[in-house]
């Protein structure tokens, strides 16, 4: 019998990516995805549009209003950098806790399903620095995870997060990606798109997306804006 797995959907490239390959690997995939005060919204739209066209058995969208909080370019008025130098400083970007709610997320619906496994589309090679990327944060959430749940505190089993991408580049995720029929002009990564929901071109996410494309010799197949 084939064993469910949740899978946290952003509607971007890697998230998509991991979705696939999550099927891929045997899963009824059971996407995740989040409204959570972002400005690049447009992602959640191609989420709504094509998570079962990608492969999701079901598609729960969950609200929660990080605007509140703020703290981040991405959830309040702080503006997006554009054209820099992509280096280990943690960027405005960063949404503070992030990936650490939306897993806890994850988890619960992980329990009420009766799922052990959760995917993520972390990477820690071509990425914006993001602390709760990094392999350590996955160990230590996962440890967690086992300790916290009524399923693993009685044996029903053990919690596994699952990060296919960790160690690839951005252009072995499209390459990946492209092998099991990803369409990836269904997918947005910019960090603040035109509002007509073209990709900037010069955010750390497009920066790194047209960078991994090039690399795969490839073109993207996204809109971005004329300079």
């Amino acid at each position: 019998m084939q064993k469910k797995a949740i899978v946290l959907y952003s509607g971007g490239l890697d998230s998509t990516t991991c979705l696939a390959m999550a099927r891929a690997e045997g899963f009824i995939p059971y996407a995740l995805s989040f409204s959570y005060g972002q400005r690049h919204s447009v992602e959640l739209e191609k989420a709504k549009a094509f998570a079962s066209q990608i492969g999701a058995e079901k598609h729960l969208i969950v609200e929660i209003d990080l605007r509140q909080i703020g703290g981040s370019a991405l959830t309040s008025d702080i503006e997006v950098p554009k054209g820099r130098e992509i280096d280990d400083e943690i960027p405005i970007t960063y949404v503070p806790a992030r990936n650490t709610i939306f897993l806890s997320y994850a988890l619960a619906w992980a329990e009420v399903l009766g799922a052990f496994d959760i995917y993520i589309g972390v990477n820690a090679l071509d990425y914006s620095g993001y602390p709760d990327c990094r392999p350590e944060f996955i160990e230590a959430f996962q440890t967690m995870a086992n300790l916290a749940t009524k399923a693993a505190v009685e044996g029903e089993g053990r919690y596994q997060l699952h990060t296919p991408l960790l160690q690839l580049s951005k252009a072995d995720i499209i390459r990946k990606g492209c092998e099991l029929g990803v369409d990836y002009g269904l997918t947005h990564s910019c960090y603040d798109p035109t509002p007509d929901g073209e990709a900037c071109g010069r955010c750390d996410s497009c920066v790194l997306r047209l960078k991994g494309f090039a690399e795969a010799g490839l073109t993207d197949p996204v809109a971005y804006a004329k300079e």
